[in-house]
């Protein structure tokens, strides 16, 4: 085929090629559908999102179903949203569903809602059908010392204007526990919670424990009051068994200190029975020198024996007495 039959060819391709590249970088029909839907966006419009590296249809769609519902928004609002890293989509609604509801809610604020981390439509419904938070157990000892468990079911509703910096469900839960157990603590005996648990749920209620949260708390309920253990006995066996175990460790403090006093006397007895052997064993010396020197004549030393022998002779009839005595007690205490 020569060139000029060609060249209808290479026209008709390099249209088509054109025509593709133009509807895959202008989203035509995106921009016709905004125009069927009354709104107005200029076909460069888009062009110049393509540009910005925006997706066109994550800012024109949410801005035509803003447009169905009466909401004055801009594209210009919604794709700089875009851009920060918002979820336009997700405003968008959650302004459509306020404006149902007749909730004063503005873009600038759903925008730092979502941008905070929050679920901005979730807080619009949560303003429209409040939500029940249920706490686990919650232990307290009442001043007769039972301890007693309670389980709340608090309904809240969100606080459009506290979402930005406003504390989550965990302060909520932690704040009213603590007023449950302050509440059952200054109770004086665990009946009394038993017989009225609504008394804990005015007591909490009535403590503004919502401030500085995230949410509006419309009621607290007490689903459950079960009781737990007798901490005070516990707490009173313990110490006893403390304070036993004190007298026992002084009573074997007492009891090593008598011993080794004990050992020190049996010590002392015997050093001095050393030493009285060490002196009778020098009485046969000392008289021997005493006859040799002339000092102790015969008869004196016969005298001396005599003496010697009758104080055997009394000790050996007492220690006899005494095992009589013994024996005749151990037999009478055997009958």
């Amino acid at each position: 085929m020569s060139i000029e039959q060609l060249m209808p060819i290479i026209v008709i391709a390099i249209i088509i090629i054109a025509l593709a590249v133009l509807f895959t970088f202008i989203p035509v029909m995106l921009w016709i559908s905004a125009l069927a839907a009354g709104v107005k966006v200029g076909i460069f419009t888009l062009v110049g999102m393509r540009l910005r590296r925006v997706v066109p249809s994550r800012v024109i769609n949410p801005l035509i179903k803003a447009h169905k519902a009466g909401l004055g928004v801009s594209t210009n609002q919604l794709e700089s949203h875009y851009l920060a890293g918002g979820n336009v989509d997700r405003v968008v609604n959650a302004l459509i569903a306020a404006h149902r509801a007749n909730i004063e809610l503005s873009f600038e604020r759903a925008a730092a809602i979502d941008l905070a981390g929050r679920d901005v439509l979730d807080a619009v419904q949560m303003s429209v059908n409040p939500k029940v938070i249920e706490t686990p157990f919650i232990a307290g000892i009442a001043i007769d010392g039972i301890e007693v468990k309670a389980k709340a079911r608090i309904t809240v509703r969100a606080n459009i204007d506290r979402l930005v910096g406003g504390a989550g469900e965990d302060t909520v839960i932690a704040r009213v526990g603590e007023g449950v157990v302050s509440t059952i603590g200054s109770s004086e005996a665990h009946t009394k919670v038993l017989e009225n648990p609504d008394a804990i749920s005015h007591n909490v209620l009535g403590r503004g424990l919502d401030a500085g949260t995230a949410f509006e708390i419309l009621s607290i309920d007490i689903a459950d009051v079960d009781i737990g253990k007798n901490i005070g006995a516990i707490l009173q066996t313990d110490q006893a068994e403390a304070d036993k175990n004190i007298a026992q460790a002084k009573a074997e403090e007492r009891r090593a200190m008598a011993v080794a006093q004990e050992q020190e006397m049996v010590a002392r007895v015997e050093e001095m029975r050393a030493k009285v052997v060490e002196a009778e064993a020098d009485v046969p010396r000392a008289l021997a020198e005493a006859l040799r020197s002339g000092n102790m004549g015969v008869m004196d030393y016969m005298n001396y024996k005599n003496i010697d022998a009758d104080t055997d002779m009394r000790d050996t009839i007492g220690k006899l007495t005494q095992d009589n005595e013994e024996n005749d007690d151990n037999h009478n205490h055997t009958k």
